[in-house]
Formats: C-alpha cells, sequence, structure tokens
C-alpha cells in the first residue's frame, strides 16, 4: 500500500496509474453482463425514420420483436429528426458522444470546485472521478441503451449555472427544453416557482410550450395522439412492478395487492414533494443553488411513476455534492455513506430480485435504489463553508496527499 502511495504521488507514477484505471475500467464496461445493445436508441432510430421514410405514425412503430414503442413528447422525436439521415452506426456514434459530452460538462460543474480546494492534479483527478462515473448502473446504462438523460441532465444544470454564477435572468432556456423532449424535467419549473424565480419559471415554461406546439404545428396527429392517450398508457413503458422501476410507485407495485392504491402512492408524493419543496428553499437561502437543482432531481426520481435504473443519472448530482460536503467537512462517517451508496449503485443490486420481489428481504433489496435516492434528499447538506486549510487537512488524514499537485519531490 505504501509503495502504491509513493508511486501516486510522482508525476511518473499517474500516468501508468490513470492508463491501468482507464483501461479496467473499459475492460468492465464492454464485458459487464447487462449490457443493453444500444436498444433505446434504436427505438428512436426506428420511430423516426419510419416517420419520416415510410410516412409513419410515430406512436404505433414498434420495436422488431418487442413491445416497445417511443414514449417521448412529439419534440423529442423533432429534435431526433437527424437520425433519419444518418446509417445505424453513425446515431450510435453521436449517442455516444452527445452523452460523452454531458457528462464531461456535469462533472466539471460539479467536482470541480472539490477538485480545486483539495489541490489535486486536475487531469488525474478528472481520470479518476471519470472512471467512477462511468461505473455508476445508471450511468453505464445510459450508454449502453443510448438513452438521452444525462444530455437533458446537462441542460437542466446549464441553468443552474446560469442562477448560481449570478447570470439568473439568462436561465430557464434548458430547463424548457429538457421539458419539452421529457416530462420528467419539468419539475424543475415547479423549483423555480417555489424558489421565487417567476422570470425564469416563465422563460422555462414558454420554451417548452413553444417547443411543444412547434411540434403539434409539424404532425398535430402525433401531438393529439400523445397527449390524449400515449401519455396515459403506462403500460407503453412495461410494467410498473418490474424491479428497474426505481420509483415510489415501484415500491408499492411490487408489495402487489397491498400496494395497489392510487390513494396510496399521492400521500407518498405529496409528502416527498413537501420535504423536496422545504429543502430547496431552505438552499435557496443558503445560496446552494446546485443543491436545490439536485434536490429537484431526487424528488422527480421519486415521485415519476416510472423510474427506470437509467433515469436515476438526475440522482447522481446529490451523491456527487454529498461527497463534495464530506470531503470539505472531513466527516469520515459521511464519507463511508457516500462511499456504501457508491458501491451499492455500481453492483447491480436490484437485479438480485428481479425474479421475485417478495418478503422481507426483496422489500429491502429489491428498492435499494429508492433508499438511497430517499436518504440523499434528506441528508444532502446546503452552504458552501471555506474549506479545511491544508495542514489541518494533512493531520487529519495522517499525511496522505495522494492526489494533490503542490507535492516538493527530493
Amino acid at each position: 500500500m505504501r509503495r502504491l502511495r509513493t508511486a501516486l504521488e510522482t508525476p511518473a507514477g499517474r500516468p501508468v496509474a490513470a492508463g491501468l484505471l482507464i483501461a479496467a475500467t473499459a475492460a468492465f464496461l464492454v464485458t459487464v453482463p447487462l449490457f443493453r445493445h444500444f436498444f433505446d436508441v434504436g427505438v428512436y432510430y426506428g420511430a423516426v425514420g419510419d416517420w419520416v421514410h415510410h410516412g409513419g405514425r410515430i406512436y404505433d412503430y414498434l420495436s422488431p420483436g418487442t413491445h416497445y414503442g417511443f414514449t417521448y413528447p412529439p419534440f423529442a422525436a423533432v429534435a431526433m429528426l437527424p437520425m433519419a439521415l444518418v446509417p445505424w452506426p453513425a446515431a450510435v456514434a453521436v449517442s455516444i458522444t452527445l452523452s460523452l459530452v454531458a457528462s464531461a460538462l456535469l462533472l466539471h460543474w460539479l467536482a470541480a470546485p472539490a477538485v480545486r480546494r483539495e489541490r489535486w492534479v486536475r487531469w488525474f483527478a478528472f481520470a479518476v472521478i471519470g472512471c467512477l462515473f462511468a461505473l455508476l448502473e445508471p450511468v453505464n446504462d445510459t450508454f449502453s441503451f443510448g438513452q438521452v438523460n444525462l444530455v437533458l441532465c446537462a441542460l437542466v444544470f446549464a441553468d443552474a449555472r446560469l442562477l448560481a454564477t449570478g447570470h439568473g435572468k439568462h436561465a430557464g432556456i434548458g430547463i424548457g427544453l429538457a421539458a419539452a423532449v421529457k416530462l420528467t424535467p419539468a419539475l424543475y419549473i415547479g423549483y423555480l416557482l417555489v424558489t421565487g424565480r417567476r422570470r425564469q419559471a416563465a422563460t422555462a415554461a414558454a420554451t417548452a410550450a413553444g417547443a411543444t406546439l412547434l411540434a403539434a404545428l409539424i404532425d398535430p396527429a402525433a401531438s393529439r395522439t400523445f397527449w390524449s392517450t400515449a401519455l396515459w398508457d403506462t403500460g407503453r413503458v412495461g410494467s410498473l412492478s418490474y424491479v428497474s422501476n426505481q420509483s415510489l410507485q415501484g415500491v408499492l407495485a411490487r408489495l402487489g395487492p397491498y400496494g395497489d392504491s392510487r390513494a396510496l402512492w399521492a400521500a407518498c408524493a405529496a409528502v416527498v414533494l413537501a420535504v423536496w419543496a422545504y429543502r430547496c428553499r431552505a438552499a435557496v437561502r443558503a445560496g446552494d443553488e446546485l443543491a436545490g437543482f439536485a434536490l429537484t432531481g431526487l424528488a422527480a426520481c421519486l415521485v415519476s411513476p416510472v423510474t427506470w435504473v437509467h433515469h436515476l443519472v438526475w440522482a447522481l448530482p446529490a451523491l456527487l455534492l454529498l461527497t463534495d460536503s464530506a470531503l470539505r467537512r472531513r466527516h469520515r462517517g459521511l464519507l463511508v455513506a457516500c462511499a456504501v451508496s457508491y458501491v451499492l449503485l455500481c453492483a447491480s443490486v436490484v437485479w438480485l430480485w428481479r425474479a421475485d420481489s417478495g418478503g422481507l428481504d426483496a422489500f429491502l433489496g429489491s428498492n435499494t435504489y429508492v433508499w438511497i435516492t430517499l436518504w440523499l434528499l434528506v441528508a444532502l447538506p446546503f452552504g458552501r463553508p471555506e474549506s479545511v486549510p491544508a495542514t489541518t487537512a494533512i493531520r487529519q488524514y495522517g499525511g496522505e496527499r495522494i492526489f494533490r499537485s503542490d507535492q516538493r519531490h527530493t
């Protein structure tokens, strides 16, 4: 262990360590048994191609051999129109590239303050952070399904960045576009309202409405179908009780007849939203805009009727910020809790109960990601207090400065 630490502290050792870590991460990602073969981008590609080239109806298309079709609002299909102009490999490449760019932006916005504060070597720190991020099941699921959630999350957090840096008058467009593509980010309009950002909320709502109207003008029939029928048919996206559904509705559905109550789900959702609204207002009063946005991602995952595992990328900013806070406060207990949550989110643990959700162990285990999301909703602290002085940090961690950039070697 001492030799490893010494190697990481040297400029010559870091490239070797980074290369090995990247290679190990890549090897895991290409051999992991839960690789999804770009299924979702295949649905987008097929639906848009059928719409453009064969005059098909967006919400009648089904992926060959399945009962899964296009489930997003019509503006999503409009935004994906360029897919109809490229071959399948190019569509996959574009999906991966967009998610990579979105991931880089999110990590820069959320992790860069910690990298600067801790005085870690920037390139090496982000190589490690990037690998750790890629190993999270919601992240690698997003890439292997070809999902859009990371891109939408980056759009939303671009508005958070504007608000946090004093350019709030321009915020709202990213949230509005994300909400027009997928309904889950619409809760961020609620966030702007409950925190008193009426101008930004109006901008977001107007952007979403304008994009939705544009889609309605392009294909009125598709808009009628979605808003009157497809939106309300949850069976189009799969069974609510399926173990991948890590929302409150999923928890209740897996309880069988005991949880089959709209009133019970509505009551649970109302409690979550009340906690969310209270904590968001407190976060803004503390001047912590990123925490408010992170809390909104958690609440959206919980109250959405369907939150597949890959949707949980909306919960990851909260885990990143909580880890940052634990590092800043040198809180060992909180660091351990963050590490355990991280490991569980990498371990695909909920799939152990894929075939059987009965019994106490299944109730606890099959809903693991829901429990983590609830914990983050109540545990995420606010504020950006001053970092611990370097001398204190070194003393508390026994002089370990593996990632530090200000080393002196003799």
